[in-house]
């Protein structure tokens, strides 16, 4: 079995120490989740692991043949690069003959006539057959097409940050390293292209580690969690809902703990105050003692509390509404005379593909971008903030605490109680010993977390959030979920993240492209489990009833083997059995009543059954084309 060994890592940046003497080990089949706030370490840890940065100290162990792919927040790729280079750019053999097969596809497509692309095709497929590189080839189409990757000729230059994101994840999952390294892998992924990378990570045999603010996500890959607090490592077996369980035990046994430490505290607090001089060794040893006392105690103090009501500015009857809004964008229309009431205390969600326009619904409520014709009214009272995708340009000369009173010395609760600034800082995760750090020290997730906590400080009455988890940790969304459940205002949030949108959306507005959007009551969850079986079921029906078009002159199609015109001669046969067996499967999770147990049971059976008949279905499509 092959062991990654981390021992003894030690990393800081300046003053500032991230972790200090964690010890961990990744064995084969691991799925880790790396979690913790913002600024604890968590993507310095991975680019350690990934030979990318050095540990201040400690030592890396794994045998000579192992091998690692990192995927980072902000993947660097050549500009200059095709995407099918960019993919395949590895240095193991497989990787290349496949690289060199789908250029010589690419060149003989250009100039079918060309009697050199054509032999050199042909021994590339017989190197293909000699090296079962048929079946990494289907696997690499099929990681390509689930990530929505068509245009393989196009360059890396020519793409956005969220395709560049996409080619960067296909690139690392083809290599099939020993361990996967994924930073944040789910950012510009749509719900189908996450489901599937669930299921392939799932049956990924080999370890992969994954920092990730999804947390439904995380909870179906791991079967390990790691937190990073303080600097030290803590280690949990499960998945994400097992952590939360282990956690609340801990930190239960830590209050415990902590009244202990607390009685200590005190009296060894009243012994310096009676002025105690360092005389003696012994006194010496007790001033040590009190200041080592002094710092754990300081250091694990239960959390404070998530309570952050906020009052807000008073919001009238009229708050938003949209008339005959009509708008598009060379010539691709985002919005067709779509009408839209906001009302007090609304919750919307705002789901669908990049680049259907749910962005710029935000800026036309936010005012920053105007219709094409309509109309759009804003109530009297409405006071709007807006969280951006954009990160604002903080002053780094300013510190924390002097950024955060711009917005109010103090703030008062929907209780009539007031919360000082310092206050507000420790109840988004900024500790007291930390409010004077220079904001130019800060990650880039601190600053996103210090930026939205002075927007919330300004008694906003309407909150837009545009996906907000992408640069916010998990405990920053708790905190920020709390708030959102007693905010008296509206909020209007668009996310791809399932669990967000779960506690804080109840109307859902979906999406679908030129200018249709569809209106949803109920949650997320609610929604997929809706439209998923008949989005499959369409699919299905749609790729039995169209044959595929011949996409290759037929000089560039590889013929089948004999072992595949085996498994084409029985593939209809198996998508039928499968099919059957998802009917069954949802009767009888439509007949299960009250028993929830059986129901989860039944509806994981039914996501594993939806996952292979997308399988077969991708394999029928493939041979169908060489059968031509």
């Amino acid at each position: 079995m092959k062991i990654f060994s981390a021992e003894n890592i030690t990393k800081g940046y300046g003053e500032k120490q991230l972790f200090d003497k964690i010890t961990f080990h990744i064995a084969e089949n691991d799925k880790i989740g790396i979690i913790g706030v913002n600024g604890t370490g968590k993507s310095s840890l991975l680019k350690i692991l990934a030979g990318e940065e050095q540990p201040d100290a400690g030592i890396l162990t794994h045998p000579k043949d192992y091998t690692i792919a990192y995927l980072s927040q902000e993947p660097e790729l050549d500009e200059s690069l095709t995407v099918l280079d960019q993919v395949f750019k590895s240095k193991a053999a497989e990787i290349q003959l496949m690289n060199a097969y789908e250029n010589a596809l690419l060149n003989l497509e250009e100039d079918p006539e060309n009697e050199f692309y054509q032999k050199r095709l042909f021994d590339l497929q017989k190197r293909m057959d000699a090296e079962d590189g048929w079946d990494a080839s289907t696997n690499a189409k099929t990681i390509l097409s689930k990530l929505g990757i068509e245009n393989l000729s196009q360059k890396i230059g020519q793409l956005s940050g969220g395709q560049k994101k996409r080619v960067a994840l296909a690139q690392v999952l083809i290599e099939k390293p020993d361990l996967l390294l994924l930073d944040e892998p789910t950012n510009h992924l749509d719900y189908d292209s996450i489901k599937w990378l669930e299921g392939y990570l799932n049956r990924y045999s080999k370890a992969a580690v994954t920092v990730t603010h999804d947390r439904y996500f995380l909870d179906q890959i791991t079967n390990k969690i790691i937190e990073l607090f303080n600097g030290n490592l803590y280690s949990y077996q499960g998945n994400y809902e097992a952590y939360l369980e282990s956690r609340a035990i801990r930190a239960e046994q830590e209050i415990q703990a902590g009244e202990k430490r607390k009685n200590l505290y005190k009296q060894e607090l009243a012994w310096m105050k009676r002025g105690a001089k360092a005389r003696s060794t012994k006194q010496k040893a007790r001033i040590q003692r009190f200041e080592q006392l002094e710092s754990e105690y300081l250091q694990t103090q239960p959390e404070t509390s998530m309570d952050i009501a906020l009052e807000g500015n008073r919001l009238g009857k009229q708050v938003i509404e949209l008339k005959n809004a009509t708008l598009s964008f060379d010539n691709k229309m985002i919005l067709d005379n779509f009408q839209l009431l906001i009302p007090r205390q609304a919750r919307i969600g705002i789901v669908g593909n990049n680049g259907s326009g749910k962005s710029t619904l935000l800026n036309i409520i936010s005012g920053k971008i105007c219709l094409d014709q309509g109309e759009l009214t804003i109530g009297q009272t409405v006071k709007i903030a807006y969280y951006t995708q954009e990160t604002e340009q903080l002053d780094e000369d300013k510190r924390m605490i002097a950024y955060i009173r711009e917005a109010g010395e103090v703030i008062e609760t929907t209780s009539g109680e007031t919360i000082s600034a310092a206050q507000m800082l420790e109840k988004f995760l900024f500790p007291m010993h930390t409010h004077g750090t220079m904001i130019s020290r800060l990650s880039g997730g601190e600053r996103r977390r210090l930026y939205l906590l002075k927007l919330l400080m300004g008694k906003p009455n309407v909150l837009l959030l545009d996906e907000p988890t992408n640069d916010l940790d998990t405990e920053t969304l708790t905190v920020l979920e709390n708030y959102i459940e007693d905010f008296p205002g509206v909020v209007i949030s668009v996310s791809h993240d399932r669990y967000f949108l779960d506690k804080t959306a109840k109307q859902l507005l979906i999406f679908q492209g030129n200018g249709r959007i569809e209106s949803f009551l109920g949650t997320y969850s609610e929604y997929l489990e809706t439209s998923v079986q008949n989005e499959i079921e369409k699919k299905v029906a749609e790729k039995k009833e169209d044959k595929p078009s011949p996409q290759r002159n037929k000089q560039a199609i590889k013929k089948m083997t004999y072992k595949e015109k085996i498994e084409w001669e029985t593939i209809e046969d198996k998508i039928n059995e499968a099919e059957s067996r998802l009917d069954l499967l949802n009767e009888n999770l439509n007949n299960v009543g009250s028993d929830y147990e059986k129901a989860q049971e039944l509806t994981d059976q039914i996501n594993q059954q939806n996952q292979l008949l997308e399988d077969l279905i991708s394999r029928w499509t493939y041979l169908s084309e060489l059968n031509e």
